[in-house]
């Protein structure tokens, strides 16, 4: 399977030689490190001096799209001057951004009230202006203040209004609040704003002329990490009498090269198999183009060493499920067209490439499922077309398509078992989740066959019930045999067993109602369609019943309403086709749980 055998190595070596045993160990990237040592105080990846300025002044460079050269050689590079002044042109444009806008508001504010420079104070007699913007419905309210005031301007909605007085207006004076017009005429403000937009298009140049340190800063921040991960290796290891030795987990492929750094550095090399009370980390070893079903197996449950690695049935049976869900060859055609806007952006780091793969996956499988129950949009395919041709699935067809997706439930709970099966052989316990797939497959047998009963063809539906009973009841008797696993010692250790035995066949009605739980495919899959045929009929209604503007409304209609129903496809295919991964079929596949393989190695550099 996809989970590597592992091997535990001890090494053995002379004190002077420590670090760069250490050294050479990290850059081989293979080994997980046992600690023979107790945990030092210090953690793994204590950052390094400028560690965290060093990390917010690459991400904020990165963030530029418009990126310079870069600069590869390392004469006279200084990176914590190169941190501070990345950090200070940081703040020098947020301050322009800031000021810009500010001014903007400003000079949009005094637009309404025009070109003008307030008087002297003395010539106001110890009076000032204060500017209100009154609505033309509440222009009586001029009636009751008894201040000297002033209309300038108005429009067609309000009016522009100045009142004299020593003091601010109360609150209550008029039913609206004063304008903040500030000291400066529109010309002045107009200037400043200028000169704030000539300033921050200096601050966006400096941003894009530092952009060509974003490799360096890369690389000497790695450098650092890489220290900090060595020194904690360092510590790790046992040092005694002039000797240390350290500990950890191999793959099987990579032993070759750990055995010859133990000969070119002279050190002292044991390889081991686990011991029975070992739990060695997991390490999930999938193709490139299959990586994105480790990352989902990542987010919910690492496998134990000795079990199962899900991630190549998670990759396709969550594609599948999504297909069913979304239901729709145009929604899916819409994800794999905003796939390939974002191709070149995913392709930038190693999780975006796995993304892309998968989501490749889940636009072609929902496109050809949307191709096979006829769906475009919700409109159906014209008559002898080639896609009505390749309608083949009705989703209005209930009892078909609720066979089919209970027979993608039975058929995915099967493949559990059989993982399950391939965990517990040669012991006997490996028969009952035998014993489960005869449960699960008898049970689906024996609906099909009362189903056919109620219609036609009895003679074969009977045949197929009386194999689904059989199939049950065997099923049954593996399960209640074989679960328990206590050896038989006596009377007291058969009775236990039987105990044993009774408990397990209580999931009786949890196999049926885990295998039932598929049927939300079907629902999801029909409501989606029936979301997406009802926006079409009420966007058709409209455009018959309200001529001129009808087909503006249609169009409104139809971007909404599709817009939020792939939205909600979208969200049940992930939500709902994750659950029945990570709930039903991990429920019957994996027992146990287990923690990551990882390895002590360098930070890569991506060139």
């Amino acid at each position: 399977m996809a989970i590597e055998r592992l091997k535990r190595i001890s090494l053995v070596g002379s004190a002077h030689d420590k670090d760069a045993v250490l050294d050479r160990l990290q850059a081989l990237g293979c080994a997980h490190l046992v600690p023979l040592a107790p945990p030092a105080e210090e953690p793994e990846r204590r950052p390094p001096e400028h560690a965290e300025d060093a990390r917010t002044a690459r991400r904020w460079l990165l963030d530029e799209p418009d990126k310079r050269r870069q600069v590869r050689g390392e004469d006279g590079f200084d990176i914590a001057a190169t941190v501070q002044q990345v950090l200070g042109a940081r703040d020098r444009l947020r301050a322009a951004l800031d000021r810009r806008d500010a001014l903007a508001l400003r000079a949009r504010d005094l637009a309404d009230w025009g070109e003008f420079t307030l008087p002297p104070p003395a010539d106001l007699g110890g009076r000032k202006l204060w500017f209100y913007r009154l609505p033309l419905r509440q222009i009586a309210a001029l009636n009751d203040l008894d201040l000297p005031w002033q209309i300038v301007r108005r429009d067609n909605r309000q009016a522009f209004l100045v009142v004299i007085a020593a003091e601010e207006p109360a609150r209550d004076a008029l039913p609206v609040p004063r304008d903040h017009t500030g000291a400066q005429s529109l010309s002045d403000v107009e200037r400043q704003l200028e000169a704030a937009e000539l300033a921050l298009e200096d601050a966006q140049a400096e941003r894009r002329a530092l952009t060509r340190w974003i490799y360096l800063l890369t690389k000497h921040f790695a450098r650092a990490e890489d220290q900090a991960v060595l020194r904690h290796a360092g510590s790790q290891t046992l040092d005694t009498d002039g000797l240390f030795a350290l500990q950890g987990w191999v793959g099987v492929s990579q032993l070759a090269a750990v055995e010859a750094q133990a000969r070119e550095q002279g050190l002292a090399l044991l390889i081991e198999d686990p011991a029975p009370g070992d739990a060695p980390p997991t390490l999930l070893t999938n193709p490139k183009s299959l990586g994105a079903g480790e990352d989902l197996v990542r987010f919910y449950q690492m496998p134990a060493y000795d079990s199962f690695d899900p991630s190549r049935l998670l990759f396709f049976s969550f594609a599948i499920f999504f297909a069913m869900i979304l239901s729709d060859a145009g929604y899916a055609a819409l994800v794999g067209l905003g796939l390939l806007l974002f191709w070149r952006k995913l392709g930038a780091s190693m999780a975006g490439r796995r993304f892309r793969v998968l989501a490749s996956a889940i636009a072609g499988a929902s496109f050809a499922w949307g191709v096979a129950v006829g769906s475009y949009f919700g409109f159906a395919p014209p008559p002898g077309s080639l896609p009505a041709q390749l309608h083949v699935l009705d989703l209005d067809d209930f009892e078909t398509m609720m066979r089919l997706s209970v027979g993608v439930g039975v058929f995915h709970v099967v493949l559990a078992n059989l993982v399950r099966v391939g965990s517990l052989w040669p012991r006997l316990q490996a028969l009952a989740p035998v014993g489960w797939i005869l449960v699960a497959v008898g049970g689906f047998t024996l609906w099909l066959a009362l189903s056919a009963m109620e219609s036609s063809a009895p003679e074969p539906a009977l045949f197929a019930q009386t194999a689904g009973y059989g199939g049950i009841g065997l099923g049954l008797l593996l399960v209640f045999f074989a679960s328990s696993a206590r050896p038989i010692a006596g009377l007291g250790s058969v009775l236990m067993r039987g105990l044993d035995g009774l408990l397990a066949l209580t999931q009786v009605t949890k196999i049926f109602g885990d295998t039932l739980s598929y049927l939300r495919l079907f629902a999801l899959g029909l409501a989606s369609a029936s979301l997406a045929l009802t926006f079409n009929d009420l966007a058709q209604q409209v455009g018959e019943q309200v001529p001129g503007l009808g087909l503006l409304l249609q169009i409104l209609l139809l971007l909404i309403g599709h817009g939020l129903n792939m939205a909600l496809g979208l969200v049940s295919g992930v939500v709902h086709g994750l659950r029945l991964n990570y709930i039903e079929f991990y429920n019957w596949a994996l027992s146990g749980e287990g923690y990551p393989f990882r390895p002590f190695k360098k930070t890569e550099m991506v060139e």
